[in-house]
Protein backbone atom coordinates (compact mmCIF):
# COMPACT_ATOMS: atom_id res chain seq x y z
CA UNK A 1 0.00 0.00 0.00
CA UNK A 2 0.90 3.59 -0.91
CA UNK A 3 2.53 5.13 2.11
CA UNK A 4 0.64 8.69 2.96
CA UNK A 5 3.45 11.40 3.96
CA UNK A 6 2.49 14.33 6.14
CA UNK A 7 0.91 17.13 4.37
CA UNK A 8 1.47 20.55 4.87
CA UNK A 9 -2.14 22.44 5.19
CA UNK A 10 -3.31 25.39 7.40
CA UNK A 11 -5.74 23.34 9.37
CA UNK A 12 -2.98 21.02 10.25
CA UNK A 13 0.45 23.56 11.32
CA UNK A 14 0.77 26.56 13.03
CA UNK A 15 1.19 28.12 16.19
CA UNK A 16 -1.75 30.10 17.64
CA UNK A 17 -1.19 34.02 17.61
CA UNK A 18 1.30 35.52 20.39
CA UNK A 19 -0.89 37.51 23.32
CA UNK A 20 0.19 40.87 22.55
CA UNK A 21 -0.35 40.12 18.56
CA UNK A 22 -3.46 38.98 19.21
CA UNK A 23 -4.89 42.27 21.66
CA UNK A 24 -3.56 44.42 18.76
CA UNK A 25 -5.35 43.12 16.53
CA UNK A 26 -8.46 42.10 17.90
CA UNK A 27 -8.52 45.64 19.53
CA UNK A 28 -8.19 47.49 15.88
CA UNK A 29 -10.61 45.40 14.41
CA UNK A 30 -13.79 45.85 16.86
CA UNK A 31 -12.28 48.64 19.36
CA UNK A 32 -14.73 49.04 22.09
CA UNK A 33 -17.57 47.07 21.22
CA UNK A 34 -17.34 44.13 22.29
CA UNK A 35 -16.04 43.28 26.00
CA UNK A 36 -12.76 41.45 26.66
CA UNK A 37 -13.86 37.83 26.50
CA UNK A 38 -16.25 38.80 23.97
CA UNK A 39 -13.55 39.46 21.63
CA UNK A 40 -11.25 36.53 22.34
CA UNK A 41 -13.96 34.46 21.52
CA UNK A 42 -14.69 36.41 18.12
CA UNK A 43 -10.87 35.51 16.94
CA UNK A 44 -10.38 31.86 18.59
CA UNK A 45 -14.31 30.58 18.53
CA UNK A 46 -15.52 28.42 15.83
CA UNK A 47 -14.93 24.74 14.67
CA UNK A 48 -11.03 23.96 13.66
CA UNK A 49 -10.54 23.08 10.28
CA UNK A 50 -10.68 19.69 8.60
CA UNK A 51 -7.87 17.39 9.92
CA UNK A 52 -6.66 14.31 8.07
CA UNK A 53 -4.63 12.40 10.91
CA UNK A 54 -2.71 9.92 8.45
CA UNK A 55 -1.62 13.21 6.38
CA UNK A 56 -0.64 15.82 9.05
CA UNK A 57 2.47 16.25 11.39
CA UNK A 58 1.31 18.98 13.99
CA UNK A 59 4.25 21.45 14.01
CA UNK A 60 5.20 21.77 17.81
CA UNK A 61 4.15 24.93 19.15
CA UNK A 62 7.83 25.95 20.05
CA UNK A 63 9.24 24.40 16.80
CA UNK A 64 11.64 27.00 15.49
CA UNK A 65 9.09 27.42 12.24
CA UNK A 66 6.54 29.42 14.56
CA UNK A 67 9.43 32.25 15.12
CA UNK A 68 11.72 31.98 13.03
CA UNK A 69 12.39 35.18 10.93
CA UNK A 70 12.14 35.28 7.23
CA UNK A 71 14.68 34.10 5.24
CA UNK A 72 15.51 35.96 2.32
CA UNK A 73 17.31 33.94 -0.54
CA UNK A 74 18.89 34.79 -3.42
CA UNK A 75 17.30 32.17 -5.17
CA UNK A 76 14.18 33.91 -4.69
CA UNK A 77 10.57 32.66 -3.30
CA UNK A 78 10.34 29.36 -5.46
CA UNK A 79 6.91 28.60 -6.52
CA UNK A 80 5.37 30.64 -3.85
CA UNK A 81 3.20 33.54 -6.13
CA UNK A 82 3.65 36.57 -5.35
CA UNK A 83 0.87 38.87 -3.56
CA UNK A 84 -1.63 40.28 -5.61
CA UNK A 85 -2.79 44.00 -5.74
CA UNK A 86 -6.28 43.64 -4.51
CA UNK A 87 -7.67 45.69 -2.28
CA UNK A 88 -10.69 44.23 -1.42
CA UNK A 89 -10.58 41.99 1.91
CA UNK A 90 -12.55 38.88 1.32
CA UNK A 91 -10.81 38.55 -2.21
CA UNK A 92 -7.24 39.35 -1.18
CA UNK A 93 -8.24 36.17 1.65
CA UNK A 94 -9.02 33.94 -0.89
CA UNK A 95 -6.08 34.51 -3.06
CA UNK A 96 -4.32 34.21 0.56
CA UNK A 97 -5.84 31.19 1.59
CA UNK A 98 -4.89 29.55 -1.84
CA UNK A 99 -1.18 30.55 -1.39
CA UNK A 100 -1.25 29.25 2.23
CA UNK A 101 -2.36 25.60 0.60
CA UNK A 102 -0.67 25.23 -2.21
CA UNK A 103 3.12 24.29 -2.34
CA UNK A 104 5.94 22.48 -3.83
CA UNK A 105 9.07 21.06 -2.80
CA UNK A 106 10.11 19.75 -5.94
CA UNK A 107 11.27 23.66 -6.81
CA UNK A 108 11.32 25.18 -3.57
CA UNK A 109 13.31 25.08 -0.37
CA UNK A 110 11.85 25.51 2.84
CA UNK A 111 13.98 28.96 3.32
CA UNK A 112 11.97 30.22 0.25
CA UNK A 113 8.41 29.01 0.68
CA UNK A 114 9.19 31.66 4.27
CA UNK A 115 10.60 34.23 1.78
CA UNK A 116 7.52 34.09 -0.28
CA UNK A 117 4.85 34.06 2.23
CA UNK A 118 6.60 36.62 4.07
CA UNK A 119 5.96 38.80 0.93
CA UNK A 120 2.50 38.61 1.56
CA UNK A 121 2.50 40.42 5.18
CA UNK A 122 1.73 43.94 6.16
CA UNK A 123 4.90 46.04 7.11
CA UNK A 124 2.98 47.63 10.01
CA UNK A 125 5.07 45.69 13.20
CA UNK A 126 1.91 46.72 15.16
CA UNK A 127 -0.57 44.31 13.25
CA UNK A 128 1.99 41.91 11.92
CA UNK A 129 1.44 38.45 13.69
CA UNK A 130 4.66 36.67 11.33
CA UNK A 131 4.81 33.86 13.84
CA UNK A 132 1.26 32.80 12.89
CA UNK A 133 1.93 32.31 9.52
CA UNK A 134 5.88 31.26 9.72
CA UNK A 135 4.59 28.51 12.16
CA UNK A 136 2.25 27.10 9.25
CA UNK A 137 5.62 25.54 7.21
CA UNK A 138 6.67 22.43 8.12
CA UNK A 139 9.89 22.03 10.54
CA UNK A 140 13.66 21.24 8.24
CA UNK A 141 13.54 17.83 9.05
CA UNK A 142 10.18 17.09 7.59
CA UNK A 143 10.12 19.72 4.64
CA UNK A 144 13.12 17.56 3.73
CA UNK A 145 11.18 14.08 4.03
CA UNK A 146 8.35 15.81 2.15
CA UNK A 147 10.99 16.74 -0.43
CA UNK A 148 12.60 12.91 -0.82
CA UNK A 149 8.88 11.90 -1.95
CA UNK A 150 8.66 15.11 -3.84
CA UNK A 151 5.57 16.29 -2.19
CA UNK A 152 3.53 18.95 -3.83
CA UNK A 153 0.26 21.01 -3.69
CA UNK A 154 -2.55 23.02 -5.08
CA UNK A 155 -5.76 24.44 -3.54
CA UNK A 156 -9.17 25.89 -4.95
CA UNK A 157 -10.74 28.12 -3.18
CA UNK A 158 -14.90 27.30 -3.16
CA UNK A 159 -15.96 30.81 -0.96
CA UNK A 160 -14.69 33.30 1.48
CA UNK A 161 -16.99 35.50 4.11
CA UNK A 162 -16.59 37.73 6.72
CA UNK A 163 -17.32 35.98 10.15
CA UNK A 164 -21.18 36.65 11.82
CA UNK A 165 -19.37 38.22 14.99
CA UNK A 166 -17.16 40.47 13.03
CA UNK A 167 -19.98 41.38 10.77
CA UNK A 168 -22.50 42.29 13.44
CA UNK A 169 -19.68 43.88 15.27
CA UNK A 170 -19.18 46.62 12.42
CA UNK A 171 -22.53 46.99 12.42
CA UNK A 172 -22.94 48.50 16.00
CA UNK A 173 -19.88 50.79 14.94
CA UNK A 174 -18.67 50.83 11.61
CA UNK A 175 -16.19 53.62 12.48
CA UNK A 176 -13.99 50.58 14.58
CA UNK A 177 -12.31 49.57 11.91
CA UNK A 178 -10.97 52.99 10.70
CA UNK A 179 -7.91 52.83 13.06
CA UNK A 180 -6.09 49.63 11.50
CA UNK A 181 -7.88 48.67 8.95
CA UNK A 182 -8.09 45.18 9.97
CA UNK A 183 -10.79 42.87 8.39
CA UNK A 184 -11.82 39.55 9.95
CA UNK A 185 -12.01 36.78 6.69
CA UNK A 186 -12.85 33.12 6.45
CA UNK A 187 -12.15 30.94 3.42
CA UNK A 188 -12.94 27.82 2.38
CA UNK A 189 -11.47 25.51 -0.18
CA UNK A 190 -9.96 22.19 -0.98
CA UNK A 191 -6.11 21.23 -1.18
CA UNK A 192 -4.63 18.46 -3.55
CA UNK A 193 -1.72 16.53 -2.76
CA UNK A 194 0.58 14.69 -5.05
CA UNK A 195 3.56 12.89 -4.33
CA UNK A 196 6.02 9.71 -6.23
CA UNK A 197 4.52 7.10 -7.84
CA UNK A 198 1.34 7.93 -8.11
CA UNK A 199 0.63 8.89 -4.48
CA UNK A 200 -2.29 11.88 -3.59
CA UNK A 201 -5.29 13.13 -1.97
CA UNK A 202 -7.36 15.73 -1.57
CA UNK A 203 -8.74 17.23 1.62
CA UNK A 204 -11.42 19.97 2.41
CA UNK A 205 -9.88 22.98 4.48
CA UNK A 206 -10.93 26.18 6.19
CA UNK A 207 -8.65 28.87 7.54
CA UNK A 208 -9.93 32.40 9.59
CA UNK A 209 -7.10 35.51 7.99
CA UNK A 210 -7.21 38.74 9.62
CA UNK A 211 -6.45 41.09 6.49
CA UNK A 212 -5.15 44.42 6.62
CA UNK A 213 -6.74 47.04 3.67
CA UNK A 214 -6.02 50.76 4.26
CA UNK A 215 -7.85 52.49 1.95
CA UNK A 216 -6.18 53.32 -1.51
CA UNK A 217 -3.59 50.68 -0.73
CA UNK A 218 -3.67 46.80 -1.36
CA UNK A 219 -4.60 44.77 0.91
CA UNK A 220 -1.87 42.31 3.26
CA UNK A 221 -2.06 39.47 5.53
CA UNK A 222 -1.88 40.47 8.95
CA UNK A 223 -2.29 36.77 11.07
CA UNK A 224 -4.00 33.65 10.45
CA UNK A 225 -6.10 32.93 13.71
CA UNK A 226 -5.51 29.67 15.26
CA UNK A 227 -9.14 28.25 14.62
CA UNK A 228 -11.89 28.56 11.92
CA UNK A 229 -14.63 31.30 12.82
CA UNK A 230 -17.57 30.57 10.36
Amino acid sequence: MQKRFPSFSLSSYGAGWSANRRIAIVASVVAVLLAIAGIVALMTGGDNGHQDPDTAAPTPADSPSSTEAAPKPSSGSGSVPKPPQIAEPVAYAKAGAQMLWSYDTRDTSRDQQLAGMRAWMTAETTYADWASVSGQVPDPVLWSRMADQDQHATASVTEGHYPSAFKAALADDPSAITEAYIYVVTVNGKQTLSWKKGGGGAEERAVTLAVQCRPNHDCTLAAIAPSVTQ
